[in-house]
This record gives structure tokens, C-alpha cells and sequence, in this order.
């Protein structure tokens, strides 16, 4: 029962997230990256806080003991995850934003193997290599020659490098105090407003900075309600349910559900390799989510 109800929790987090990258398209040339990570940040923990205190309160003392590993996960998954893919969004196309991050199960199982000796089955390994191929074709353009020349789009290595610091992030949540939820969400977007503090600044300095217009303040509403809070909550209990392996692998959703958001809504065209790249990774989550449950027993 528990692993239906993580399954509900983890695929609206994934239509959340896809919509994370439409909703950081539709902010360039109507409000700057950085400025958008500390707004949507700053404005989720305002509202956690007034929701959550006695919650806070409550777990002060479990908080203490763990308050850096707290400011640590902020930073990591919440405001450099999202500088990096609000920038990329500059550069590159929602579509291959979107299949990208697919390549994070490979990180976490890779992670949580080699740290923690995590069981894995050769279905999993065979499922995220899936995965992983289908990130290779989109990163690449389709031309896997591209990607092994290092030949890459600059949105596209820096979401690369924005995967990369979100595994780091989920295999790391396995050490988080044992907390509210709220409290929990309250402390991590605490983090992520702080720590966004210099990015804003450097974009003010560097004359980057884009203050919002209507649309820009739509995007970030939209990033306060849904990716941030209720994305992250769903995400962190999802783990909490059925494991971070398992979890971690429905990400390979948001390819699916972005694709869709930025055919329909931004007019994004649909190439033969999304397409062929969609498949290897919704092939992968099927192949290693069906291993995962028959070990788990």
C-alpha cells in the first residue's frame, strides 16, 4: 500500500518539475535566473514559515544537531540546482532540459553503490544504461559523435552539471534528521534564500539582472506553489516510502511530462531522437522500477 501511495506522491513531482523547465523558458526576458531562484525560494520559505513554526519549534532541538548537513542540502538541490537550470534554459531548448534529467537514477544508484554497497540488480544496471543512452542522444542532438568530441551546447553541460548536483542531493537525503516534513522544508528553503543571496547579487552587479514584468511574476508563482513546495514535500516522502533508488527513477518522468508541457504550451518541435530518447528512458524506469519492487519482496 505504501508504494502506491509514493507512486501518486512522485509522479505529480514529476509533472511539477516538468513544468519547472516550461515555467523557466517562459522567464527569459522577463525576469533573470538568479533573481528568480532567490524570489521563488525567498517567498516559499515566508509562507512555510508562517504555516510550519510550532512544527519548527517542535523539532529545534533534532535540528541543531544536523543544521549544516540542513544549509548543505539547500544550496545543493534547491539554489544550485536551479541557477544552473534556469541558465541553461538560456541556452538551450525545454525538451532537452527535460531529458536530461533522466540521467540522475544513474547517479544515485552509482552513488548509493560504491559509497553505501546498496543491492543492485543487473535489471536496474541494465535499465538506467537505458536511461543514460537516451540522455547521451538528447544531450548530443542526436549525434552521439557530438557528445563524444565534448562538442556540447552550453545549456546542455551546464544541466548536465545541474544533474550531477541534484544526485549529490537525493543520495545525500538518506543522512537528513528525522524531522517534520514542514520543519524539514521550512530549514532547506531557508538555505536556498540565503544562498541564493550572492547569485542575485552578482547578476545586479554584472548589469544581468531582469526585474519581473507580469509574465515574470506568473513564472514565479508558479515556481513558488508547485515545484517548490509541493514538488520537494512529495519528493522527500516519496523517498522516505519506498527508498531513494527507487524513487530517484521516477525523474525519468519529467522528460515525458516536459516534453509534452513544451510541445504544447512553448510550440517546441519534436524530433525523431526525443522521441527515440523517450522511449530508452520510459524502458529504463519500467525495467529497473519492476526489478527494484520484485527485491524489495
Amino acid at each position: 500500500m505504501h508504494h502506491r501511495k509514493a507512486y501518486v506522491l512522485l509522479l505529480l513531482t514529476t509533472l511539477f518539475w516538468g513544468g519547472n523547465a516550461i515555467a523557466g523558458k517562459l522567464a527569459a526576458g522577463h525576469v533573470s535566473p538568479m533573481l528568480l531562484t532567490g524570489a521563488r525560494w525567498a517567498a516559499a520559505f515566508i509562507l512555510l514559515l508562517a504555516l510550519g513554526l510550532p512544527r519548527l519549534v517542535a523539532d529545534w532541538p533534532v535540528i541543531r544537531t544536523r543544521f549544516w548537513l540542513l544549509v548543505g542540502l539547500g544550496a545543493l538541490g534547491f539554489t544550485i540546482f536551479n541557477v544552473a537550470l534556469y541558465t541553461a534554459l538560456l541556452y538551450t531548448t525545454a525538451i532537452n532540459v527535460s531529458i536530461e534529467q533522466a540521467g540522475m537514477p544513474m547517479l544515485i544508484f552509482l552513488a548509493n553503490f560504491l559509497l553505501f554497497r546498496m543491492r543492485v540488480t543487473w535489471a536496474q544496471i541494465l535499465g538506467f544504461l537505458l536511461s543514460i543512452f537516451g540522455v547521451a542522444l538528447t544531450a548530443s542532438h542526436g549525434s552521439l559523435a557530438r557528445l563524444t568530441a565534448l562538442d556540447l551546447n552550453f545549456g546542455d553541460a551546464l544541466m548536465l552539471l545541474a544533474v550531477l548536483v541534484y544526485s549529490a542531493y537525493t543520495v545525500a537525503l538518506r543522512f537528513r534528521p528525522v524531522i517534520h516534513w514542514q520543519s524539514m522544508m521550512i530549514m532547506l528553503c531557508g538555505s536556498a534564500a540565503v544562498t541564493s543571496i550572492p547569485f542575485v547579487v552578482a547578476e545586479f552587479w554584472y548589469g544581468a539582472a531582469i526585474l519581473p514584468d507580469a509574465q515574470g511574476w506568473a513564472v514565479i508563482a508558479y515556481t513558488v506553489f508547485f515545484p517548490s513546495i509541493l514538488a520537494q514535500a512529495f519528493y522527500i516522502r516519496g523517498v522516505e516510502l519506498i527508498g531513494a533508488n527507487r524513487a530517484g527513477l521516477f525523474i525519468n518522468l519529467v522528460p515525458v511530462f516536459g516534453t509534452l508541457l513544451s510541445v504544447l504550451i512553448l510550440g517546441e518541435d519534436f524530433q525523431l531522437y526525443h522521441g527515440l530518447a523517450l522511449v530508452l528512458v520510459l524502458g529504463g524506469i519500467w525495467l529497473a522500477e519492476h526489478s527494484g519492487r520484485k527485491a524489495a519482496g
